[in-house]
């Protein structure tokens, strides 16, 4: 074989592929609350057969990100408002504790990394892109929480994230935001001062007081 061969890189499989795709569109909030599934128009959308179709979603119902009805009937989840609430707490307390352990890692080019991101959700918003928004934010919360160099909690905030996505379609529609959420930049302000309590207050407010306006 020629020293220039590279090896193949390996393929994802088909179930892999769906259940990706399928990850994405709900943490992004591009399937509503309460919207069915079925495993032909899955298998449609993605040009695979039922098994991976139904391996993928089996997958995503056992991370709470579809639920399942007795008769087999598959979707979107609509939260309650105690759900919400429960969710709410959880993103409090996994991400203050991610970011304050990213503080010490918290370099200049992430800063500006995360300045960066932040200019791009002004972006977005300014064009009322509401998938665009969420996967903007949840790109500028994941850069920071990757410092913490804590895979398994955030592991877990990610699940959270899956689980809250159709709800947070919902929310940007309630919001009607006009620009980035003020607490990234509070965020980063603390960041750059090297302030725990400030970035632990400010992510903390950041992940809550959105969702709370749900449950009103």
């Amino acid at each position: 074989m020629s020293i220039l061969t590279r090896p193949s890189e390996p393929t994802v499989s088909a179930h892999d592929r769906v259940y990706r795709g399928l990850r994405n569109r709900i943490m992004f909030g591009q399937i509503s609350p309460g919207q069915q599934l079925t495993l032909r128009g899955i298998g449609k959308e993605f040009d695979v057969s039922m098994t991976p179709a139904r391996e993928a979603i089996q997958r995503l119902v056992a991370e709470g990100a579809l639920s399942m009805s007795a008769s087999g009937r598959v979707s979107t989840p609509e939260l309650s408002n105690d759900r919400i609430e429960e969710l709410a707490s959880l993103r409090s307390l996994i991400e203050v504790e991610l970011a304050s352990r990213a503080l010490p890692r918290a370099h200049l080019a992430l800063i500006d990394r995360l300045q960066t991101i932040n200019g791009s959700i002004s972006d977005v918003v300014s064009n009322r892109d509401a998938v665009g928004y969420i996967r903007t934010n949840l790109d500028f919360h994941r850069t920071l929480y990757l410092r913490a160099q804590a895979p398994a909690m955030l592991a877990m905030a990610e699940t959270v994230w899956l689980q809250l996505g159709p709800t947070m379609r919902a929310l940007y529609g309630r919001l009607r935001r006009t620009e980035a959420p003020q607490y990234h930049r509070l965020i980063i302000s603390a960041l750059k001062a090297g302030d725990e309590p400030g970035l632990r207050l400010a992510v903390r407010s950041d992940v809550t007081q959105g969702l709370r306006l749900l449950t009103g």
